[in-house]
């Protein structure tokens, strides 16, 4: 089974992610953020990434409570109003749904936004499972969901490779005792994937497909 974190590697969300936290940011009269900045403060979930954006101010619960609550209402709104598929991912999906392979996606985005944006941007594409932060679960890097995914399916993680684009995911394949590949595409990119020790990054679709059918 390959499993896929969502943001930043089958799914370009930075700009509706960082839209809704501004407004929240704006809200609460704080600094919002240029869009780009938020490349190092999402993937962690969605609490993390409030923090991270309110700094110092997220010591402050009355105001970190409106910029989430905010974000909330902005993101359900508009969590698809920009968000994209990246280049080659949905031919890749065909691939290896033709080649037998299952298909499952592990987010830190809160699981209700999931399908949503999987319906939309892969409607052709059946996944086995597809999962954002469930509350029984402790976020990424913890490798508990990637570990109760894999028994739910009756799969050793050894026979899975987790997918993703960050430093995070590399920790969360290691905590979840499960190789794992990444992809420079995404928002933080090959420098960090590879200092966290990730032993492959390919840097378009066709290459992590070829990788994944060939892997072993």
């Amino acid at each position: 089974m390959a499993i896929f974190d969502l943001d930043g590697t089958l799914v370009d969300s930075l700009t509706d992610l960082a839209l809704s936290v501004n407004k929240g940011l704006n809200a609460a009269g704080l600094p919002e953020h240029p869009i780009d900045s938020y490349r190092t403060m999402v993937g962690n979930g969605r609490a993390t990434l409030v923090k991270r954006a309110m700094g110092q101010a997220a010591a402050d619960a009355e105001k970190y409570d409106l910029v989430t609550r905010v974000f909330n209402e902005e993101y359900k709104a508009h969590c698809n109003d920009n968000t994209t598929a990246y280049d080659g991912c949905v031919a890749m999906l065909e691939q290896l749904a033709s080649a037998g392979v299952k298909t499952a996606v592990l987010s830190n985005k809160p699981d209700e936004f999931v399908a949503r944006i999987l319906k939309k941007l892969y409607p052709g594409h059946s996944f086995t499972e597809a999962w954002g932060q469930k509350p029984q679960y402790k976020c990424k890097p913890d490798g508990e969901s990637l570990r109760a995914m894999t028994a739910l399916h009756g799969v050793s993680p050894s026979e899975c490779l987790y997918i993703g684009d960050s430093d995070v995911d590399v920790f969360t394949a290691r905590n979840g005792e499960m190789p794992m590949a990444g992809v420079s595409w995404g928002f933080r990119g090959r420098e960090e994937l590879t200092a966290a020790g990730a032993p492959f990054v390919a840097d378009t679709a066709a290459q992590l497909t070829e990788y994944i059918l060939t892997y072993e």
